[in-house]
C-alpha cells in the first residue's frame, strides 16, 4: 500500500541522512517570503508565490508531507454549495491538470470521477440543487437513478438506495507525488525548500502598546529575516502563534480510513461519497479505501512536534458504524478483507472552513492551515488566493468565509467553544446544507443587553458571530424553543437530547422544494413592519468610534462617500479594497466631542461613529484599522459594540410610537432623513438615528448596555395601542431584500464594486481620493461588465440561492441572494450578471431579455428588475405613504 510505502522511505531515508538539511546547514539571511510547514497549504503557498515571482523560501521541520498530508486520501469534488468553493476547487483542479506540462513530474491526479448516493427525496432535492449550480458554473453532472447508477459502479446494490448525482469532473491525487511535482515547479522558479529545518519561534517587533509585527523567523541553523510569514503548519498552527497573544480557533482530532483487500471489478470505477451513511469510497487500484465522519470523533490535546509520519491505532468502537452503511451500499465490500488502517491527526474548524489571511494582531503574519481533511482539493485554489493576498493586499476571490477574521479574538480563546463548535461540524460535515440551518453548538457565547428580553417575548434565537440575535417570534401561547445545553449528539457519555422544542423548530424550517413552516409567521412580521410598527434586536450590530487628530483625513481615504459632513449627519458608504471590492458598508456619523458617555463621547480631533451588520463585525473592524495603521493616521478606532444596544422601531407607525418618549418633536425639521442626536427616551441619555435597514420611516435607539433594558420596555408599552410587535432577523433580511437594501458577504462582497453593486451614489466624483477610486473612476468612463438586477418568480415556488440565472437560455450568472418578498408576494433574488462575450453591459441588454431561473434542475420564468420593483420612488423611508 501506497502510504505505508512512503512510511518506510521516508523513515528509511532519515537513518541514513538523505535529508535536504543538516546539523551544519545555512539558510538564507533573508526573504521575500517564509513559509512555515511542508504540507499541502505549505507547498501550494510556495508554488503560486514562485510563480508571481517572488522569492521566498519554505521550512519543513522534517520531510514534505508529514504531518497529516502524507495520509491524506486526496479526493477532489468539484460540487459544493457555495459559489467561492467551486472556483477555488475549479482552480486547484486546473493547476493540477497543467502541472505536469510544466515539470515532467506525474502529480498523481486521477480524474476516475465522483458519485453521491441519496437516501432520500430530500437529499436528492440537495443534489438537483448542486447539479443547477454545477450548469451555472459550467460544471457536467448527471441526476441518476440506482441502476443507471449501478451501471457506473456495478458493485453497488440498487435496492438501497434512491438515486444519485455524477460528476464526471471529479478525481483524486496522490499527495506525496503532487508535493514533490510543487517542490520542483518552486525551485525552478528560484525557490528554496530547506526540509529538517523547525521554526523554534517568530521573530516580532513591538511597534505600539497593542501591535505587533513579524520579522522573521527562529531556526537551530540561524535567523531568516522576513516581513511576511505563513503559517502552514496544519494541526500544529495554534501551538506556532499562541506564545505571542494570537489565537487561532483550531482542534486537532483523529480521522480514519481503512484499506481494503483486493476487490475484482474495482479498479477504474468512480469514488463514492454516500452523506447519508456519512461515508466515501476512494478507489486506489484494485481496492477501497472507505472513511468518514462519525459523531464520536476522537479529540487530541496538542500533537506531539515529533509526530511526522505517525499514525494511530484504530479505535473500532469510533470507525465501526461506517462498515455497516459502506456494506449495504456495497455488499461485495464486506466480502474481502481489510488490508490496512490508517488513523492520523486532522486539524477542524468551528465551522469546518480553513484558516486563511492576515492576522488581525501579528503584522507580516499570514495563515494557511485548519483544512478539515479537505488541504488535498482546497491546497491549489487556496494557495493562490494567499499569494495573491500578500501580493497584491487582497485575493482574488471573496474569502471572508475562510478569513481567519470571521472569528474574534474572544473566539480564538474560548477553548470549549472551539471543541464544541468542531464537534459538531466534524460530525454533521456530510448533513444536507440548509439556508436556514443553526448550530446546537457553542450556544449563548455572547448575548446583547436585551437577550431575556427576547426570551420571554418567545423568540426563535440564532447565532451569528457567537451572538444570540432573534430569528423569529412564536406565538406567546406556543411552548418557546430555547437553547439548550450541548450534548454532543450523545456521544462521550452525554445523552442525546432527543426531541427538543429547539431542534424541533429548527427542523421544520428544513426544506428545499417546499417553504419552511414558519412562512407564515415570518410573513406576519414582514407585514406587520410594512403596514404598522416593529422593534428589530438590532444590539450586535458592529458599533465603532474613529476619533483623533487625522480622523477626517482617515475617513476621507477609508470611506466613498462625504464623510466632512454636519454633526446631524449620518450617510451611508462603503468601504474599498484597492481593486475597488466593497470590504464593508456602513452608516457614519459625525460627531462633536461631548459629554464622554458611550453614546456621546469625548475625543480630540475629529469624530465619528460608525455602525456596520453584526455578521462581520470583527472583520470590518480589522479591515479599517489595518488599513489606518498602513497608511499612518494619527486616528485611533475603537470596537464599542459590546457597550451599547441597538433598538430598531421601524414601520409608518413609528414616529407615533416614539413621539411620546423622547424629548424633541420627531419633525423632519428637527430630525430629517439620514438625521441624528442626541435624545433622552423615557429619561434615559442615547443617540437617535433616523435610519431604516427594510425601506421604512423608522429610527434606532443606540442605548448604553444597562439602560436597553428600561428603554425597550418604555417603547412596547408606547406601542401597545398600535399593536406594536418584535420581529427578528428572518423578516429582517425579507424586507431588506424586497427594498434592493444589500447584505454584505451575499449580494455585495469584495469581488463587487459599488458601480456594478448599483452604489455609484455612494462614491463621492470630487474632493480627496478614497481607497479603490481609480477603479470606480475608471468603470465610470468605461462602463461595467456586470451588473446586479433583481428577479421575480411568477411562480410559488421557493429560492435559496446559488439557482442559475438563463437570459434566452443562456447562462448569465446565479443568484448570490434570496427571499420571500411579502410585500410583492413572490419569490424575489439577486443576481450579477454578464455578457457571455464580456463586453459591456447596459440597461438595454438587461431589459430586452427573457430570464429563467433553473431551481433544482426545472426552469421557471422571471421579470428581471433593475432595481427592486418594491417602493422603487423610496417614499416610504421618508414618511409619505399614500
Amino acid at each position: 500500500m501506497w502510504r505505508k510505502k512512503i512510511f518506510k522511505e521516508l523513515a528509511r531515508g532519515q537513518r541514513q541522512g538523505l535529508s535536504t538539511a543538516s546539523q551544519s546547514q545555512s539558510v538564507p539571511g533573508s526573504a521575500d517570503v517564509v513559509v512555515i510547514g511542508g504540507g499541502s497549504a505549505g507547498c501550494h503557498t510556495l508554488y503560486h508565490l514562485a510563480k508571481r515571482g517572488v522569492r521566498a523560501v519554505l521550512l519543513e521541520r522534517a520531510q514534505l508531507t508529514a504531518g497529516t498530508t502524507w495520509h491524506t486520501a486526496g479526493l477532489l469534488w468539484r460540487l459544493r454549495p457555495n459559489d467561492v468553493d467551486i472556483q477555488l476547487l475549479a482552480n486547484s483542479r486546473n493547476m493540477l491538470q497543467q502541472l505536469e506540462r510544466e515539470t515532467d513530474l506525474d502529480p498523481g491526479w486521477i480524474q476516475n470521477g465522483g458519485v453521491f448516493i441519496a437516501h432520500s427525496e430530500t437529499r436528492l432535492d440537495e443534489y438537483r440543487r448542486l447539479a443547477s449550480a454545477g450548469n451555472a458554473f459550467g460544471i457536467e453532472s448527471q441526476m441518476l437513478d440506482p441502476f443507471e447508477t449501478q451501471k457506473l459502479f456495478p458493485l453497488l446494490d440498487p435496492s438501497a438506495f434512491m438515486g444519485a448525482l455524477y460528476s464526471p469532473g471529479d478525481g483524486v491525487m496522490d499527495p506525496a507525488m503532487l508535493c514533490a511535482a510543487l517542490k520542483k515547479a518552486a525551485i525552478n522558479l528560484g525557490s528554496v525548500v530547506i526540509e529538517n529545518c523547525p521554526v523554534d519561534d517568530l521573530l516580532m517587533e513591538q511597534t505600539s502598546a497593542a501591535s505587533k509585527k513579524v520579522i522573521g523567523v527562529v531556526t537551530p541553523f540561524g535567523q531568516i529575516k522576513s516581513d511576511l510569514v505563513v503559517n502552514a503548519t496544519g494541526v500544529w498552527g495554534r501551538d506556532l502563534v499562541a506564545r505571542h497573544g494570537s489565537h487561532l480557533p483550531l482542534v486537532p482530532m483523529r480521522h480514519a480510513y481503512i484499506v481494503s483487500e483486493s476487490i475484482p471489478g474495482v479498479r477504474g470505477l468512480p469514488n463514492i461519497r454516500d452523506h447519508d451513511y456519512s461515508t466515501y469510497f476512494r478507489i486506489q487500484g484494485d481496492a477501497i479505501c472507505m472513511g468518514g465522519y462519525e459523531p464520536n470523533p476522537i479529540l487530541l490535546d496538542p500533537v506531539p512536534k515529533d509526530f511526522h509520519f505517525g499514525l494511530y491505532d484504530l479505535d473500532w468502537s469510533v470507525f465501526e458504524p461506517h462498515l455497516e452503511g459502506a456494506q449495504k451500499l456495497c455488499p461485495p465490500f464486506g466480502k474481502y478483507g481489510i488490508k490496512s488502517t490508517i488513523c492520523g491527526p486532522e486539524s477542524f474548524t468551528p465551522d469546518h472552513k480553513p484558516l486563511m489571511g492576515p492576522d488581525p494582531l501579528l503584522r507580516g503574519l499570514f495563515h494557511n492551515c485548519g483544512f478539515n481533511s479537505a488541504g488535498m482539493m482546497f491546497g491549489g485554489g487556496c494557495g493562490e488566493q494567499l499569494a495573491l493576498w500578500m501580493i497584491n493586499g487582497q485575493p482574488d476571490l471573496p474569502m471572508f468565509s475562510f478569513d481567519l477574521r470571521r472569528f474574534t479574538a474572544d473566539q480564538g480563546r474560548a477553548v470549549q467553544w472551539i471543541r464544541e463548535k468542531s464537534h459538531e461540524s466534524y460530525v454533521k460535515n456530510y448533513s444536507m446544507v440548509f439556508k436556514h440551518d443553526q448550530p446546537l453548538a457553542g450556544r449563548d457565547f455572547q448575548k446583547d443587553p436585551l437577550h431575556d428580553e427576547m426570551l420571554a417575548s418567545n423568540a426563535f434565537m440564532e447565532e451569528k458571530q457567537g451572538w444570540e440575535r432573534p430569528g423569529f417570534f412564536l406565538p406567546t401561547n406556543e411552548v418557546s424553543a430555547l437553547v439548550q445545553t450541548y450534548d454532543w449528539y450523545g456521544s462521550y457519555g452525554h445523552p442525546r437530547l432527543q426531541n427538543g422544542r429547539y431542534e424541533q423548530v429548527l427542523e421544520s424550517d428544513l426544506k428545499y422544494s417546499q417553504f419552511p413552516d414558519n412562512h407564515d409567521l415570518i410573513g406576519e412580521e414582514a407585514l406587520a413592519c410594512r403596514n404598522n410598527a416593529v422593534v428589530f434586536n438590532m444590539s450586535y450590530f458592529a458599533k465603532l468610534l474613529l476619533e483623533g487628530p487625522e480622523a477626517q483625513k482617515a475617513a476621507d481615504w477609508l470611506f466613498t462617500a462625504n464623510t466632512n459632513r454636519p454633526t446631524n449627519k449620518t450617510i451611508y458608504s462603503c468601504a474599498l479594497n484597492d481593486s475597488g471590492g466593497v470590504e464593508a458598508d456602513v452608516t457614519i456619523s459625525r460627531l462633536n466631542s461631548g459629554s464622554g458617555r458611550v453614546y456621546d463621547p469625548k475625543f480630540e480631533g475629529q469624530g465619528y461613529y460608525i455602525v456596520a451588520g453584526g455578521a462581520s463585525a470583527f472583520y470590518t473592524y480589522s479591515i479599517l484599522a489595518s488599513e489606518i495603521l498602513r497608511q499612518g493616521f494619527k486616528a485611533n478606532l475603537h470596537d464599542i459594540t459590546s457597550e451599547m444596544g441597538v433598538i430598531s422601531i421601524q414601520g409608518r407607525n413609528s414616529r407615533r410610537i416614539l413621539q411620546p418618549l423622547i424629548d424633541f418633536e420627531l419633525t423632519d425639521t428637527e430630525l430629517p432623513p439620514n438625521g441624528t442626536r442626541l435624545a433622552v427616551v423615557n429619561g434615559v441619555g442615547l443617540r437617535i438615528l433616523r435610519v431604516s435597514f427594510v425601506g421604512e420611516l423608522g429610527y434606532e435607539l443606540h442605548v448604553p448596555k444597562d439602560d436597553c433594558v428600561n428603554v425597550y420596555r418604555a417603547v412596547m408599552s408606547a406601542g401597545k395601542g398600535y399593536d406594536l410587535r418584535n420581529a427578528g432577523y428572518r423578516s429582517l433580511y425579507s424586507l431588506s431584500s424586497e427594498k434592493g437594501y444589500h447584505l454584505w458577504s451575499y449580494d455585495l462582497r469584495p469581488d463587487d464594486t459599488p458601480l456594478e453593486a448599483g452604489l455609484g451614489f455612494t462614491c463621492r466624483k470630487s474632493g480627496n481620493d478614497f481607497r479603490g477610486r481609480t477603479v470606480v473612476d475608471k468603470q465610470r468612463r468605461e462602463g461595467i461588465r456586470r451588473r446586479l438586477v433583481y428577479f421575480t418568480l411568477r411562480d410559488q415556488v421557493p429560492l435559496w440561492g446559488l439557482e442559475g440565472v438563463y437570459r434566452n437560455g443562456v447562462p448569465v450568472g446565479f443568484l448570490r441572494r434570496a427571499e420571500f418578498a411579502y410585500s410583492l408576494a413572490k419569490s424575489l433574488g439577486q443576481a450579477y450578471i454578464s455578457r457571455p462575450d464580456d463586453a459591456i453591459i447596459d440597461a438595454d441588454y438587461v431589459k430586452q431579455g427573457e430570464y429563467e431561473i433553473d431551481i433544482r434542475g426545472k426552469r421557471y420564468r422571471a421579470d428581471c428588475h433593475l432595481r427592486s420593483p418594491f417602493d422603487i420612488d423610496g417614499q416610504r423611508v421618508l414618511g409619505n405613504y399614500t
